[in-house]
């Protein structure tokens, strides 16, 4: 028998809680990872409240981290116990999508999001890793797993944010959200050499947060128009690529007018919950003709990936732990959860740890 293990699961739509299950074994071209650390993503929250068909008692989460439990017998190049982190997309590496550079769309349409949506997540003791030979990244020893967490998801998804804007040197931008993703995503933008990051955020802990990791400008919604105080910023200007990282048809609208002609409007937002329509204003595209570009993405998984992000870690110029506002150990998850969902008492970003 392979034992039971605790996993985090959604029980129908609109409810979660702590069950027994199976610890897995793996297949031939998986590994089983033991989870010493996790993050809860807002996603999930979406996820419960029903924007993501799931069947009822799937386990939530991906963005965990642990040591390898066990390997399925065509995985070479890694040991049991060694330390791993996961993305929180999982590709194949052999269809179409991936062989042409697409690897969140493995297999088809945000293929490569598979835990959760196809398969059980890693919010739980024990979890599998599938294709584990391109999935599988070792952490260095000294990146701690507090760290290397947010690599799953947080930092491939914001500096995504980034890179689909395309920044040149000194350029400006607009960062609409400062949660998790939108904080990555200003992290990114200062990374890449932006001149002026300005981020969009009402929350003061959040506003302090982007100002620690780059931004220049905050600009506070409660207090006017955000896209009039943009273009303000700007000369009448606008900017010359804006992030929209909330997932509502409001800030995608206020990204592409505060975008002057001929710039880039990057979403990493998660519309699911928000099923209305994104507009693209006729005045604020110039009729169709003023050049701007959108790029939606989702996270680019794979070990490539995530060893150059272990590698920003390691090397201190990366340093995504002041977003962890909370800690609880796995006995405490649903209370942690709680609190995503509420966004009560300045929660960013809760670390689930595992004894």
């Amino acid at each position: 028998m392979a034992g039971s293990m605790r996993a985090f699961v959604m029980t129908h739509v609109g409810a979660t809680a702590v069950v027994e299950k199976p610890i897995p074994e793996p297949g031939p071209e998986a590994a089983v990872v033991r989870t010493t650390a996790a993050l809860i993503c807002t996603s999930d929250v979406h996820t419960v409240k029903g924007a993501l068909p799931v069947e009822d008692g799937r386990t939530l989460g991906h963005e965990s981290v642990g040591v390898v439990h066990a390997l399925g017998s065509a995985v070479t190049g890694f040991e049991e116990g060694q330390r791993v982190a996961v993305n929180a997309v999982t590709p194949c590496y052999r269809c179409s999508y991936c062989q042409r550079g697409f690897t969140s769309q493995c297999g088809g349409p945000l293929g490569g999001y598979r835990y959760t949506a196809q398969m059980d997540g890693n919010m739980a003791e024990y979890f599998v890793v599938p294709a584990a030979a391109a999935n599988l990244t070792p952490i260095p020893d000294d990146v701690t797993d507090d760290q290397a967490v947010y690599t799953c998801d947080m930092l491939s998804t914001g500096f995504m944010g980034a890179e689909h804007a395309y920044l040149e040197l000194g350029e400006t931008v607009a960062i609409f959200a400062q949660g998790p993703v939108g904080l990555c995503a200003t992290i990114g933008a200062s990374l890449k050499g932006a001149g002026q990051i300005i981020a969009v955020e009402s929350r003061p802990e959040r506003q302090a947060l982007a100002k620690r990791f780059g931004a220049d400008v905050i600009v506070d919604f409660t207090e006017g128009d955000p896209v009039e105080q943009i273009m303000d910023l700007t000369g009448g200007q606008g900017v010359d690529a804006a992030i929209e990282a909330f997932g509502f048809p409001q800030t995608f609208e206020a990204c592409v007018r505060v975008t002057k002609a001929g710039g880039r409007v990057s979403n990493i937002g998660y519309h699911g919950e928000n099923p209305a329509p994104l507009q693209l204003p006729l005045d604020a595209i110039g009729l169709g003709m003023n050049d701007k570009a959108v790029h939606t993405g989702l996270c680019p998984g794979g070990s490539e990936r995530m060893t150059r992000l272990l590698r920003l870690l390691q090397s201190g110029k990366v340093d995504p732990t002041p977003m962890t506002t909370h800690r609880f150990g796995f006995d405490e998850v649903e209370r942690a959860f709680d609190l995503m969902t509420t966004k009560e008492d300045g929660i960013i970003k809760p670390l689930i740890t595992f004894g």
